[in-house]
Order: structure tokens, then sequence, then C-alpha cells
């Protein structure tokens, strides 16, 4: 079989197709004959700094979409040819093996192109807004990278949860059409959004801030939340020292923050990542979030779909196509 791999961290240009043998399933696995995988920064990390990588060589991604290839000893609920999406990883392969926890039957009406934008970005948004961020009707919301993947689909789902006003944050005023057609009210760019959210709120702030950047962005948006707001933190894209947050940041007003990864959540309760998918992704089934596929590059051209994510010119969610 075809895969991406690179034996060296670098530029786009070290991903490299390899052959390799197809992978069998074992206990509690199955293997999924890909149709696309999903591009997500954090296969930029894996490439450039070896973010989550053990040892080289590595072969990047996270979520794939195809039909089950071959079901392991013990596994449950899931048959050859079914068609499903999963989080996985090392993704960008045309055979991906999966532990059979982290792979789910699509939903009715959802087709394979579409269910590989699914795995991470849907069940973390939802996951951001609800089980940890706890959105209530008329809040406000802000969201760090509303034109990419996690935060279109988040503008959606707050404003289908009866959020007050939804803002968002861009690094670049091209990208502000975008996240206004999936929910925001107003988008702002990434180097005035502090001043721009307190003109916006009368001063107030917002009750929940979504903060992918860590850093100095998060320091800030710590400033703009609102008394007993909340700040909840899913990655550290700046590349800056992770963040600290003591009493004298929080007692005051009563700010909190929290944090949320899927792939934690797959490693340490994947029945927990279940419930939360399946409660995710009928949000999808059911109309109330699209998440646009912006660009789509064969599996070869992987080093392309990295330029183009890496160039922070791009929006909505890019997919990789394995099966012709």
């Amino acid at each position: 079989m075809r895969a991406v791999e690179f034996q060296e961290y670098g530029a786009p240009e070290v991903l490299k197709i390899v052959q390799a043998e197809a992978p069998e399933p074992g206990p509690g696995q199955v293997t999924i004959e890909a149709a696309y995988v999903g591009v997500n920064f954090a296969d930029l990390k894996a490439r450039a700094e070896g973010y989550r990588v053990g040892s080289l060589p590595f072969r990047p991604g996270l979520e794939v979409s195809g039909r089950i290839r071959a079901v392991g000893q013990g596994v449950e609920g899931l048959s050859a040819g079914q068609e499903v999406a999963a989080l996985v990883g090392g993704a960008y392969a045309e055979v991906v093996l999966a532990e059979s926890a982290t792979v789910f039957p699509l939903p009715e009406g959802v087709d394979l192109r579409t269910g590989a934008t699914l795995p991470t970005v849907v069940p973390t948004a939802h996951a951001l807004l609800h089980e940890v961020g706890r959105l209530r009707a008329g809040e406000s919301v802000l969201v760090q990278g509303a034109a990419g993947g996690i935060g279109t689909v988040a503008g959606q789902l707050a404003r289908a949860a009866g959020a007050g006003a939804v803002y968002g944050v861009v690094s670049s005023t091209a990208k502000a059409g975008h996240a206004l057609k999936h929910g925001y009210d107003e988008v702002f760019t990434a180097g005035s959004f502090d001043e721009d959210v307190r003109r916006a709120t009368g001063g107030r702030g917002v009750d929940l801030v979504l903060d992918p950047v860590g850093g100095d962005t998060l320091r800030r948006g710590l400033g703009v939340l609102a008394t007993f707001g909340r700040l909840v933190s899913f990655g550290n894209a700046s590349g800056e020292e992770p963040w600290q947050v003591g009493q004298r940041d929080l007692y005051a007003r009563g700010r909190s923050v929290g944090g949320f990864s899927v792939l934690a959540l797959a490693q340490s309760a994947p029945e927990e990542l279940r419930a939360l998918a399946e409660r995710a992704f009928r949000k999808v089934s059911d109309g109330t979030v699209s998440l646009p596929v912006t660009a789509e590059f064969p599996l070869a051209d992987a080093a392309e779909a990295h330029r183009l994510m890496g160039g922070r010119t791009s929006t909505g969610k890019l997919l990789l196509r394995v099966a012709d």
C-alpha cells in the first residue's frame, strides 16, 4: 500500500510517498480502507517540530473515513464493509489501523467525504462549548481561529445553542467573510481583538473564550472575560511556554480556566469520547452544522496541503483524497 511519512523534521517537502505493508487488526482493532483523510494543524506541528512524535520515520494523520477492511478479535458493533470515520494515528495511508473504540459508524445521510471532517473537529467544538465551556443561552462567546475547522463548527454550534453574541478572531481580514457566514456576529483580527471585544461589549467582556493559541493570546483572552467568565484552552499554536494561571487571575472576578484535547480523551476515557462523538455527529446529520471542504488534494500531494495550511490563508477543512 501507499503511505506518506517523514524521516526528518522540516518543511512540507520532507513528506514522502512510501510503499508499506498493509496492517492487520489485532484484538480490539479494525483496519480501514481509507477514502479521505483530514489535514490538521497537529500534522504540521508533528512534521515541523516533532509534536507527539515518538520516533522516526513517522506517518501523520489523525482522522480518516472509509470502509472497514477487517475486524479483530473481540470487536463488537463493527463489520467489514461498513462506512466509518475514525480518530487514529497514521491516517496518511491507503489502509489505516484503528482502535475500535475510536471508530464511529457514519450517521445516516453523511457521505465519506464529509465523514473525514468529523472525528477531531466536531467533537472538539462541541466539548469546548458544552461539556467544558458550559455555554448557556444568552451568553457571549469569543472564538480564536474562527475561520479554521474548529472555529467554523464552533460558530454554528454557539448560534444554535442560543448564544447572545458570537465573536470570532482571525489572522487576517481576508478570512472574516468565511467566519461571518458560519454563525459569527462580528469578527476581529488578532492584533486588536481585546480592544475590539471591550468596545463591542461596552467594557463588560465575554462569558466564554475558546483559545487554541496560548501564550500572550491566552493572557489577553483572560483579560476580556466577564465576571464569572470561562476560558477553555485547546492548544498552543503559538509555541510559547505553556500557560499558567493563578489566584490573582481568577479569584477577584470568579473567572475559571479549563482545557480539552480530543486525543487525550481518546486515551483516557474512550467511552466518554464515543458518547461525545455521538452527540456531536447528530448536529451534522440534523443539519445544525456544516463544515465546508475548501481544498482537496490527492494523497501524493500531502505536502501541498501542508503548504496551504501553513500559509495561514486556508479556511474551513482541508482533505487528502486516498481512494479513486
